[in-house]
């Protein structure tokens, strides 16, 4: 791990060392001549893995510099680090957190990337901006960027490829494989076009599957993106990428950009699972994906190792192969899935030669020769293909494939198949003879054989093959009957013959020849010989016959034997009885037609044969009851010999006979069911069966016991075997239905179908969808087909209420419900949920409304700035400025900067300091109002502020002067207030007031951008100016003696010990104010003097400087003191111009009047006047405050007076409309504060006021300016959210959002010539006057829901009427309501069998079973209708894991599902709005299984030492008992037994076990010890008298008989003679009888023996007799040359081998018999002259067989001339 071993710092070095100091290594001749001496070994890698460097050393040994470089380096550690093992550069960093700088620990963190030095070491302090570099250098093997392989050595980055090698330029291809030529991936590139509706919200854009590269997608529309997962291991994931960022999905980074237009989703890959992209409806238009990614190909071919060598010593080779890899599964999986891509080749076979070491016993090394000439590869080698499986209809046959080897000598071998896999293996099985097979062909019907009454007809059946030629092969089951009555209707005037008179020629020979089949035929056929003569001379006798199978060879004149199973139909009998005759000697003709004669035959024949039994069969069973058959057989009464049972009479047959036998239990087996049906009809399914042991006790009875397997000796056949392992044919696949598309109302819901094939090994090949024949299953199907809860429609928002400004918005709502078939109908209101005032009505911005007289125009954001520079001198609590300027500050000041903008809302202005973001602090408070305020300023305060309104932004500088009145630097760190202090308080005041040159100033040794009069940062432009004018010697005198006072005062406890300070102090102005403008101009003066005078240019610009800001103070305060009161000489003013930069409107707020301390101190007051009365044509109106102001069309001029009183004096600033006046050419400031108008316009109508403010307070008065008269109200578009105050005071115009009870007051200053009437309206509706106060103000008391609504004020006069408008919001805080029935009803909809609970301020409980679901309802109340979140043990209900949990109820009820195990812990609800938060809990407990332990009531002794009660464990639910299952998991309690009743036992007899028998059979005895004896409670047994134990029980026996059984063996004869049928070449069977007896030579029946192993009775022999074999002749003359009915027989004989001559056939019947027949020249005839083919054809035409088509075309010539 890199954690654990870095190369040190300094290693190089003592390498460089050791490698001095050790012998060097030879050198090569190249070395010497380039004088450097050998490279040393190389280093130890600078890092453990991740990639490293390794370095080698080399010394020059020439006294001149030697060409090249002395240090060579690679790369080492090529493999990646763990996950803990962390960042390298972020390792170096951590090495200096135990390091301080400058005095202080920081945890430093990795800057990566660096553009510029991308080596050096440079690190961040945590939770700061602080970047230094703390090494020049990384350590080598540090990467040089993130993203990169490229590596830092010796501080330089080095090109590292991805090979790993320095230097190298190999790349990556698009699938990710180094140095690749992009065959392992698919390029995949596409556009979906969305066709969302309103029933299909989402859909599926693409599937990206695991280990796809470089994807991108561009969404331009409406709609959204997000992301579905599955990983290989099935785990399921979602992203919603609700926002624009970088984001981690099953380890898969993501980077998403949310724009107005589109959204672009890339990541670079490889995928770690696979990706579905899906698209979410969100508007009417259409949306379109395109898509880019590189798709790996999953099926690669993976070359194996090489296999082994084909021989152990003396040189041999070996193969290697190619296997189908599936990169998913990791596994081999079968070819067919690498050859579905084309692009996918198969690597071919490598060889190599192996093993080359000579073997022990040659006598020299084997020369390898070339493979190819000498020594050939392995080859495959076949067999013929075997005899078709079926003659027709098709069949297969098969051949052995094997490969071989030959050698050099030509000797071929088999070896395994791998040496072979370079070249496929041929087939083993192919089908064969696949046409279809002989069939019977009915001709038509011959006419009947009579002309009257009842004969017989005839057909002619013949057996066509495919080729529609008369063949055999049918089966004579089959066959169509040839004969069948007729009856013809005319009537016979003859008698009727009994029987149908039966066909004459030629009808009745064909049939003959056709069915019977007794005369030899060209079909093979049962030929019998004639009778033999009776075997007896008179009596009943029997005759027999031999019957042949034999086939007519026509053009051989010859007939061939055939085996007998070539014959079809029935054999004949070969055995009848016959009669001879009475033999008393008499001798009657015996005529088998005469029934009387035959009769007195068979009489005899019952005397001479007749039925006996003759022992029994085998016993059926071995044991557990079998039966035994009596065998029953036909005897000759006369010779007792077997005879045919057609002798005997079967009605004189003795019935069945049966008896039982081996009635022993059988011994344990194993009993096997049948094999289940295959599981799959194809590819690898599955067969189970039923496995027992079994111990069968009665066969009869049907008892069988159930035993363990273990007592069941013999191994467990298998349960469960493979079926069925072959390919399947392409079939359709669905997946499981998708959720539903919606809850209710009728949905749909989506699968996927896709075409595959199942493999003999069980996996599946995807295939296009044409595979498939079948139709395809449906995809889509309707679901959720219930209504739908009733819900709110909402309409569009309707357009603001106004054209400028703010207005309200409001749109309407329906109650509809969606029924089950998706139509929506509208329902009753009270169905719904309530709806939120919110919800149906909304404020409105708009453009901000045009000043009268000027068009409308859409501005811009504007931030009304003060180019102003101050200079704080004396001490003052709290200041006031507007940005756009820079101050100069005492420390401990307050500082309240305000950020006036126009069309822009206040609320939504950001502040800086320095660039970083400014939040509110104890220290720092950012106003919702638009300003910043600073408490007690200090030195870590000062910087640049910047206020942002949108796109417009202003800057303002703070600076902090020390006690030496010089500028406080900047810390680098924050200070102590201690420290701050200590900073301030520096040098003694008077030291201040010593002209010095500034050392780092503008004015001396600065650099040439100084020298322009421009600095580096822009906040420090004038510094220099304001340091040279606090160190200035021209204040006048009275200025700089009251600064030696201020600053003593300061070091006094208390100035007011020092009357003379405090009135030194009068004169000094608080605040020093000048335009920015000004002192550019002295910067710009100053850089174009030459240098030599520019310091005296200085001197003299900052005194007149300093001159004019006095004067200017003294003269807006109105303190210009008269000769006679003057304490200072005069001052020398040089004549100048009045600076206008010098304003008195931005003084301090503690102005001073001009009698000093004579006078009391007190508040402003603005002194209201009542001016004459005015005239509308009055070029210029002059008017006092609390005047309204009519504007005419002659007006030129208006001025505004306002004169205030206070001690101190107070400031006074203008305001029209709540905004700072903004004086310009046409709107001026007089010297008395009054405001003057000239050429007044329509723009300038409006509410002026006047402000007055000194230290102890404010006041202000308004004038209102309005147009010819015409009413004016005055407004502000403020929003008052009011939860606390019980009163509220607002101008008319905004929004008011309150709390109930509370005392709501709108003000309408309404202005107009002549006055304008004030009338109130709410909602539209007028209001009555005793809501009215003075001045039209309107008082709400105790507001409450029925208060709320719109609330107007229109002013009117005859001039016109203007209405303005305030909207009041009632808030109702959340509460829990006092009726519950609604939430309850929710409840019951929601989940009627299920738990529920209402959660409540101080928490509730519901007890629980597990796995039970249950529902909690948050019951709440209040305005705006709140929102309600859900906790689960302080954390949000959506990061709880393992938690399935839904929503309902508009957020009040929370279902949580399958709850399991232990305390669920406490559950929560968060409602709050506007008007305030209520928390409600409760706590779900489940109901756990837990073991019970009882007690036995019974002891398991009566008496004795081993009685315990046994404890009984008990799985219980609650208090009720389950299966002990439920209770697995759970600890099982320690159970000990109890002993109980530990006493002494009475007396009772003992016994010890039987001891062996005597015999193992033919009876025997056994004994065993019987004792009486008495046990004691501690476990001692001792004996006692008999007599104790007689008088309780009987004494048990201590001898019996045992082993009563005969005492049998298997006895047997000596073997027979080898005369048995032959098996064999020499080979015939012999046997010998083996029987039961027992060991006194007592037969018995074979069961009793069956327990032992019983002898065989035949054995295999030698016997000359079998020397023989079959001979065959040569193939006789085809009879045809051409056509289908050739054939050729043979002669086939059995003949003995030395003899060689022919012995009875049955010798040889051990082997087949070869065939004496075969068709032949089976070729069609060339000529097509008409001749006959067959020497029958006269007899054809006689038979008049010519009609049918068959015998035309085989004797063409002959019915030709017929």
């Amino acid at each position: 791990m890199e954690c654990c071993r870095r190369a040190a710092p300094g290693t190089p070095l003592l390498v460089l060392a050791f490698l001095l100091l050790s012998s060097r290594t030879a050198r090569s001749e190249e070395d010497r001549e380039g004088l450097w001496d050998a490279w040393g070994p190389w280093s130890e890698c600078s890092r453990t893995c991740g990639g490293g460097a390794s370095y080698s050393l080399r010394r020059c040994l020439s006294s001149k510099s030697c060409e090249g470089r002395n240090i060579r380096y690679r790369t080492c550690s090529n493999v990646d680090c763990p996950p803990e093992a962390g960042d390298f550069r972020a390792q170096q960093c951590s090495a200096h957190n135990d390091v301080k700088y400058h005095g202080q620990f920081y945890e430093w963190l990795p800057v990566s990337n660096d553009p510029d030095n991308p080596c050096s070491l440079k690190c961040q302090a945590k939770g700061t901006s602080l970047v230094v570099e703390l090494a020049p250098k990384v350590l080598d093997g540090t990467r040089c960027y993130t993203e990169s392989l490229d590596m830092c050595i010796s501080g330089l980055c080095q090109i590292v490829g991805c090979d790993h090698q320095l230097g190298s330029t190999v790349k990556e291809d698009n699938c990710g494989v180094c140095n690749g030529d992009g065959s392992t991936c698919r390029l995949v590139r596409g556009q979906y076009k969305s066709q969302l509706s309103a029933s299909k919200a989402d859909d599926t854009v693409v599937a990206i599957p695991y280990g796809s590269r470089h994807i991108r997608l561009v969404l331009k529309g409406p709609d959204h993106l997000y992301l579905e997962t599955k990983t290989l291991q099935g785990t399921k994931g979602e992203n919603s990428l609700s926002s624009t960022g970088t984001f981690l999905v099953d380890n898969s980074t993501v980077d998403f950009q949310k724009l107005p237009d589109k959204e672009i989703l890339r990541m670079a890959g490889p995928l770690t699972a696979d990706f579905i992209i899906k698209i979410h409806d969100l508007g009417p238009a259409d949306s379109t994906v395109q898509f880019i990614f590189y798709q790996p190909i999953m099926h690669r071919w993976r070359e194996t190792d090489f296999f082994p060598c084909s021989a152990t010593c003396g040189g041999g080779y070996q193969l290697t192969s190619a296997e189908c890899y599936d990169l998913r599964s990791n596994r081999v999986v079968a070819d067919q899935y690498c050859h579905y891509y084309p692009e996918n080749i198969k690597p071919k076979p490598k060889l190599q030669e192996c093993n080359l070491d000579p073997c022990p016993a040659s006598d020299g090394y084997k020369q390898i020769m070339p493979y190819d000439l000498y020594h050939p590869l392995p080859r495959w080698e076949t067999t013929p293909w075997t005899a078709c499986s079926s003659s027709c209809g098709g069949g297969i046959q098969s051949r052995a494939v094997s490969c071989v080897e030959e050698d050099i000598q030509g000797h071929v071998t088999s070896v395994e198949e791998w040496k072979c896999m370079y070249t496929p293996k041929m087939p083993v099985v192919q089908p064969c003879n696949i046409f279809d097979c002989p069939k019977w062909l009915a001709q038509e019907w011959s006419p009947c054989t009579v002309t009257c009454g009842q004969g017989l007809r005839y057909r002619v059946v013949l057996c066509i093959d495919h080729r529609g030629m008369h063949t055999g092969g049918c089966s004579a089951k089959t066959k169509p009957h040839i004969k069948e009555e007729c009856i013809i209707p005319t009537p016979c005037y003859k008698p009727r013959e009994k029987l149908p008179i039966e066909a004459k020629l030629p009808w009745f020979k064909q049939a003959q020849e056709l069915e019977e089949g007794a005369a030899v035929s060209e079909e093979p056929s049962f030929i019998p010989e004639a009778w033999s003569a009776c075997t007896v001379t008179c009596g009943v006798g029997t005759q027999v016959r031999i019957i042949r199978c034999q086939v007519l060879l026509p053009f051989s004149q010859s007939v061939a034997d055939l085996p007998a199973d070539e014959c079809e139909g029935p054999k004949p009998a070969s055995q009848r009885a016959c009669y001879a005759g009475p033999c008393n000697g008499e001798t009657p003709e015996f005529n088998p037609d005469n029934g009387d004669g035959l009769l007195g035959g068979l009489q005899d024949l019952d005397e001479l044969y007749d039925w006996e039994y003759e022992g029994f069969t085998k016993c059926s069973e071995s044991c557990g009851g079998g039966v035994q058959e009596a065998v029953v057989s036909c005897l000759n009464k006369q010779t007792r010999e077997l005879a045919d049972e057609n002798l005997c009479v079967t009605s004189r047959r003795p019935p069945q006979l049966l008896k039982s036998c081996n009635l022993d239990p059988c011994p344990a087996r194993w009993e096997i069911g049948k094999w289940s049906p295959c599981s799959l009809t194809c590819g690898v399914g599955l067969q189970t069966r039923d496995v027992v042991c079994s111990h069968l006790l009665s066969r009869e009875m049907n008892e069988v016991a159930v035993l363990a397997d273990e007592l069941c000796h013999h191994p467990k056949p298998s349960t469960v075997q493979a079926c069925n392992r072959f390919n399947c044919p392409p079939a359709w696949y669905p997946s499981q239905w998708q959720l539903c598309s919606r809850t209710c109302g009728g949905g749909i819901q989506k699968r996927d179908v896709l075409c595959k094939q199942r493999m003999a090994d069980g996996s599946f090949l995807e295939l296009p969808e044409t595979f498939c024949s079948a139709s395809k299953p449906t995809s889509q199907q309707g679901c959720k087909k219930d209504d739908c809860p009733s819900e709110w429609l909402l309409s569009e928002w309707s357009e603001c209420s106004v054209s400028c400004g703010e207005g309200t918005q409001t749109r309407s709502a329906i109650c509809q419900r969606v029924l089950k078939t998706g139509v929506s109908t509208v329902v009753n209101s009270t169905l719904c949920p309530p709806l939120p005032f919110s919800s149906s009505i909304r404020p409105c911005m708009l453009a901000t409304c045009a000043r009268p007289g000027r068009p409308s125009t859409k501005h811009s954001p504007h931030i009304t700035a003060a180019r102003n520079i101050y200079i704080q001198t004396r001490r003052q609590r709290k200041l006031h400025f507007i940005v756009g300027g820079f101050a100069y500050l005492l420390p401990k000041t307050t500082v309240v900067l305000r950020c006036p903008t126009r069309r822009f809302r206040k609320p939504l202005i950001t502040w800086e300091k320095d660039g970083q973001h400014s939040i509110s602090s104890a220290h720092v408070t950012v106003a919702p109002f638009g300003y910043l305020k600073i408490h007690r300023l200090k030195p870590s305060d000062a910087g640049i502020y910047t206020c942002s309104a949108g796109p417009a932004r202003e800057q303002f500088v703070i600076k902090l002067i020390g006690g030496n009145r010089k500028l406080v630097a900047r810390p680098l760190n924050l200070w102590s207030e201690e420290e701050e202090a200590l900073q301030v308080r520096k040098a003694n005041p008077k030291e201040a007031l010593q002209t010095h040159k500034h050392q780092n100033g503008i004015f001396s040794n600065g650099s040439k951008a100084e020298k322009r009069g421009l600095t580096a940062d822009p906040g420090n432009r004038y510094d220099d100016i304001v340091s040279r004018l606090l160190e200035q010697g021209g204040w006048p005198g009275e200025l700089l003696a009251s600064w030696e006072v201020q600053d003593s005062a300061e070091r006094n406890a208390s100035s007011e010990e020092d009357p003379s300070a405090e009135q030194a102090l009068l004169h000094l102005p608080f605040t020093m104010v000048a335009e920015q403008r000004r002192l550019d101009d002295i910067l710009r003066n100053l850089s174009q003097q030459p240098e030599e005078l520019r310091d005296l240019y200085s001197k003299h610009l900052v005194a007149q400087l300093a001159q004019d800001i006095f004067r200017s103070h003294l003269e807006n305060q109105d303190l210009l003191p008269k000769p006679s009161e003057q304490r200072f000489p005069p001052m020398a003013v040089p004549p100048h111009k009045h600076v206008s930069g010098f304003s008195s409107s931005l003084r301090s707020s503690s102005g001073e009047a001009g009698g000093g301390s004579r006078r009391p101190h007190r508040k402003p007051a603005i002194l209201r006047k009542i001016s004459a009365a005015q005239q509308l044509s009055a070029s210029e109106v002059v008017t006092h405050l609390g005047q309204t102001v009519a504007l005419a069309s002659g007006t030129l001029s208006v001025l505004l007076h306002c004169e205030a009183v206070g001690n101190p004096r107070p400031t006074i600033h203008w305001t029209r409309n709540g905004e700072a006046v903004q004086f310009s050419d046409r709107i001026l400031l007089q010297p008395d504060d009054s405001l003057q108008i000239l050429a007044p316009v329509e723009a300038d109508v409006g509410f002026y006021t006047c402000n007055a403010t000194n230290a102890l307070g404010y006041d202000s008065v308004s004038i209102a300016v309005t147009l010819a008269g015409k009413p004016l109200v005055k407004t502000s578009q403020m929003t008052v959210l009011n939860t606390e105050k019980p009163t509220v005071t607002v101008d008319i115009g905004g929004t008011v959002r309150t709390i109930q009870g509370v005392n709501v007051t709108i003000n309408c200053q309404v202005a107009g010539v002549p006055e304008a009437e004030v009338t109130w309206f709410r909602n539209k509706s007028k209001l009555g006057s005793s809501h009215h106060l003075h001045e039209g103000s309107l008082l709400l008391t105790d507001v409450s829901f029925s208060d709320q609504g719109l609330y107007s004020c229109r002013a009117a006069n005859l001039h016109g009427e203007q209405t303005e408008s305030t909207q009041l919001l009632i808030l109702d805080p959340p509460q829990v309501p006092t009726q519950l029935e609604d939430i309850r009803a929710l409840l019951l909809a929601t989940g009627p069998n299920l738990p529920s609970v209402l959660m409540s301020p101080l928490g509730t409980q519901l007890v629980l079973d597990p796995g039970n679901s249950a529902l909690l309802g948050c019951p709440i109340k209040g305005h705006p209708t709140p929102n309600i979140t859900w906790f689960q043990n302080g954390q949000p209900i959506a990061t709880a894991s393992g938690l399935t949990h839904h929503i309902w109820g508009a957020g009040q009820i929370l279902r949580v599902a399958n709850l399991s195990g232990g305390p669920q812990g406490e559950f929560s609800c968060l409602a709050q709005n506007e008007a305030g938060t209520l928390l409600q809990k409760a706590s779900l407990v489940i109901q756990d299984y837990w073991w019970s332990v009882d007690r036995l009531a019974t002891c398991s002794a009566s008496c004795g030492n081993r009685g315990v009660h046994q404890p009984r464990l008990r799985c219980l639910l609650n208090t009720t008992e389950v299966d002990p299952e439920h209770c697995a998991g759970k600890p099982r309690p320690a159970v000990q037994p109890v002993a109980c009743n530990r006493r002494d036992c009475p007396s009772r007899w003992m016994v010890t076990s039987w001891s062996a028998c005597t015999r193992s059979c033919g009876g025997g005895v056994q004994t065993r010890r019987v004792t009486c004896q008495k046990l004691k409670a501690s476990g001692i047994s001792t004996p006692v008298s008999n007599d104790m134990c007689t008088q309780l029980a009987k004494r048990p026996v201590d001898t019996q008989a045992c082993n009563q059984q005969l005492c049998v063996e298997w006895a047997f004869s000596s073997w027979g003679q080898c005369n048995g049928p032959c098996i064999g070449p020499r080979l015939a069977v012999q046997h010998r009888q083996v029987f039961c007896q027992t060991r006194d030579g007592i037969t018995l029946p074979s069961e009793q023996c069956s327990a032992l192993p019983r002898p065989v009775s035949t054995q295999n022999c030698w016997s000359e007799a079998c020397s023989v074999h079959w001979r065959v002749s040569l193939w006789t003359l085809c009879t045809a040359t051409c056509g289908n009915y050739g054939f050729q027989s043979r002669r086939v004989e059995c003949v003995h081998v030395r003899t060689n001559k022919a012995v009875p056939e049955h010798l040889c019947s051990w082997g087949p018999r070869p065939a004496n027949w075969q068709r032949c020249n089976i070729t069609p005839c060339e000529n097509t002259e008409c001749r006959d083919t067959t020497r029958y054809c006269e007899k054809v035409r006689q038979l008049k067989l010519c009609q049918l088509g068959q015998f035309r075309s085989r004797c063409c010539g002959t019915c030709g001339k017929a």
